[in-house]
């Protein structure tokens, strides 16, 4: 493991405590009640997306070094999941501001695509080795 995967793969391991805090946290917010339904659920649905989607990129880094995809592509797919994994999480914590529920939809829509991208980029490295 070398180049862009082993960094991603720091990035995402470092990035897995931050989610594991953000479990504690959201116990906190469910129990002391200072939020309502609709932004408790999106708390909940941007907690979940992030802990689902790193360990998702974990996967996909590792299915991606065994392609014969050149750096130039591993580079870009990387940054394709980081920044989806961001922005589709992201997308659910927006919510949970007043006025934000549009922005919000739109960032975890940009970020579904660009997971996608990531993944199909990944397929056709596999596919096509």
């Amino acid at each position: 493991m070398e180049g862009p995967i082993r960094l991603f793969t720091v990035i995402a391991l470092v990035s897995l405590p931050t989610v594991m805090y953000g479990g504690y946290a959201l116990m906190g917010v469910l129990r002391d009640r200072k939020l309502t339904e609709h932004q408790r659920g999106m708390f909940r649905a941007g907690h979940a997306h992030a802990g689902v989607l790193l360990v998702l990129a974990l996967v996909a880094l590792q299915i991606l070094g065994q392609t014969g995809l050149p750096d130039a592509v591993l580079w870009i797919v990387c940054f394709l999941l980081l920044f989806g994994v961001l922005a589709q999480s992201g997308g659910f914590f927006l919510h949970l501001a007043p006025g934000k529920g549009k922005l919000g939809g739109r960032v975890t829509g940009a970020g579904a695509v660009l997971l996608g991208a990531a993944i199909l980029t990944t397929a056709y490295g596999v596919a096509f080795p």
